[in-house]
């Protein structure tokens, strides 16, 4: 019985290493990707060698599969949580809202406004915004208060170059290094 509630937490324990090295990996974090490769060997290597040091034991099996699934529900839990990374969001509206735009600006976020077309020769506005993933929900409320009926989607960019995002991005890092000094 020991031993299957220690694969049950080791399992709940690399599976959410595993989804986090792998998001790091993604996002080119390949000193912290690497790290976390190691942890989520070391779990596996002991988990697994727990279950096959006796594969009669049925509940040693359970216990794997359990921690397994339960563990890929908190790992995606903690993404969420962490947001790590950004996203591009897209609005699309029907008129120039000033107020929102003024809004979203006060409040941290880069916007670019374009008037578009829509179907029929329909005239909208297009709000283009990229920030940290942690700000998307934020994003998303203010421009809801605003425009209930506006259309918003978002995805995350692989790469991106200029603009307020890596003007930020350059004063972070100035700012982390002058405090490391």
């Amino acid at each position: 019985m020991l031993n299957a509630l220690i694969i049950f937490v080791a399992q709940l324990i690399f599976v959410p290493v595993l989804t986090l090295r792998t998001i790091t990996m993604v996002k080119g974090m390949k000193e912290k990707a690497a790290a976390l490769g190691i942890l989520e060997g070391f779990i596996y290597v002991i988990a697994l060698g727990i279950v096959f040091s006796d594969l009669s034991n049925y509940l040693n099996m359970v216990a794997y599969a359990l921690g397994f699934g339960i563990g890929l529900y908190l790992g995606q839990i903690l993404e969420q949580k962490l947001a790590i990374g950004f996203v591009s969001i897209e609005v699309n509206i029907t008129s120039k809202n000033e107020e929102l735009i003024k809004n979203l600006r006060e409040e941290g976020f880069s916007v670019s406004t374009s008037e578009v077309e829509g179907m029929h020769q329909a005239r909208r506005y297009r709000l283009d915004c990229t920030a940290r993933r942690d700000r998307e929900k934020e994003f998303i409320t203010i421009v809801s208060t605003h425009e209930p009926s506006a259309f918003i989607v978002s995805y995350e960019p692989r790469n991106f170059k200029g603009g307020y995002i890596t003007k930020a991005m350059r004063k972070n890092r100035k700012n982390k290094e002058s405090k490391a000094v």
